[in-house]
């Protein structure tokens, strides 16, 4: 049986050539319509017609507007900063081991409360017997020397001994006493108890006594830096840290704009952030240098810590209250809208009647006023209530 094909040769380019030209009569079609329907109509309003420049409202709808006058006002600015807590370092000392040898007891913790002179801890130092036996040696020899140089003096008066044997006596005897009171200054730099010393001058027999690490200062023992048994240095190994406690420092850190508005003797306010009430302070010295890392400078403010609230390197919020003087146009937070780009507004009054939006600079936030630096001027009368639905009409 034989196989016809559907269509044959000529029948397959007809049907080809068919297609092209149905496809090509769809896309002129397509593109046709494309064309009409983005062509504007002829009623059709651009958008940027749709919006007036000018809003104009009703009397009734004026009753729902309440209008502000911008004039010159005078405001005290408020620095909000950041600050970390640190002690008072005019009353706060890192306390030096004034002996070497080892830690044989620790008579203090942190946390406890110390007084000038008390002792923190004992070390067993040759050093310090040393010392010691040099002061009772030189008290000994400075006694003996006046003793001599007296009775050198006698005898001279009475031709016992020569002139010069008197006044050499005399010699020996200022030096030994001045050697005595060098050696009393090395005993007193290493914190000997007075009464020990009084018992040396006084001939009495001394005991072995360990010497003592004693608090410099008043205040707080805040740090220990030492443990029983271990070696110190005189005069280089840090043993405590005392602080008096009662007032810190609190330094906050102020940026480059807010630096004008910060003085010394400027009142404070410090923060916790844990529920308690604001702590007062006063700032007391600004930095001469800007931080490298973050640009800003630090002022110090000096903090009544009565309940022991701020701690070292506690963060904390800083509030400091400019007693400098600005001027600048003041008008109310709810005066002031956003446009789609976010950018600042408000609605002022025209002059034939409606308003109009203009644009403004954002300043400093008084409370719920804001400082505007550019875009207002004396005179001008602005929507601070109502403005939303002023807004919402200038769209409809």
């Amino acid at each position: 049986m034989q196989i016809r094909r559907p269509f044959g040769p000529d029948r397959a380019d007809h049907w080809s050539r068919a297609a092209r030209v149905l496809a090509a009569s769809a896309l002129a079609a397509l593109m046709l319509g494309s064309v009409s329907g983005c062509a504007p109509k002829a009623n059709t309003t651009p958008a940027s017609a749709a919006t007036p420049t000018i809003v104009t409202l009703t009397p009734d709808q004026l009753r729902h507007v309440r209008l502000y006058t911008v004039t010159p006002s005078a405001f005290h600015k408020t620095v909000e900063a950041a600050g970390v807590v640190d002690f008072d370092n005019d009353q706060a000392t890192s306390v030096l081991s004034p002996i070497s040898g080892p830690v044989t007891r620790l008579l203090v913790s942190p946390g406890q409360a110390v007084h000038a002179g008390q002792a923190l801890a004992y070390v067993d130092s040759p050093d310090f017997a040393a010392a010691l036996g040099a002061y009772a040696k030189a008290l000994a020899t400075a006694r003996t020397n006046r003793q001599l140089a007296d009775a050198d003096k006698d005898l001279a008066q009475h031709n016992g001994v020569s002139a010069r044997e008197a006044q050499q006596a005399e010699t020996d005897a200022v030096n030994a006493e001045a050697d005595r009171d060098a050696a009393l200054q090395g005993v007193v730099a290493l914190k000997l108890d007075p009464e020990v010393i009084k018992d040396i001058q006084q001939g009495h027999a001394i005991s072995r006594v360990e010497g003592a690490i004693r608090a410099p200062i008043s205040g707080t023992l805040v740090e220990k830096l030492i443990t029983p048994g271990q070696l110190l240095q005189a005069g280089t190994t840090p043993a405590f840290t005392v602080a008096n406690l009662s007032k810190v420092w609190v330094m906050a850190q102020i940026s480059g704009l807010d630096l004008s508005s910060v003085a010394n003797g400027d009142a404070a306010e410090v923060e916790t952030g844990e529920g308690q009430p604001a702590l007062q302070g006063v700032v007391d010295n600004i930095a001469a240098l800007v931080n490298p890392d973050t640009r800003a400078v630090l002022a110090r403010v000096v903090v009544d810590n009565p309940r022991g609230l701020l701690k070292k390197q506690m963060y904390v919020r800083v509030k400091i209250h400019s007693r400098a003087e600005s001027q600048g146009f003041l008008v109310p937070v709810s005066a002031v809208l956003r446009d789609d780009v976010n950018l600042p507004f408000v609605y002022v009054a025209q002059a034939g009647g409606g308003f109009a939006r203009r644009h403004i600079t954002l300043g400093y936030r008084n409370g719920d006023q804001y400082d505007i630096p550019e875009g207002l001027k004396a005179g001008d009368r602005i929507v601070i209530d109502g403005s939303v639905f002023v807004q919402f009409m200038q769209t409809q």
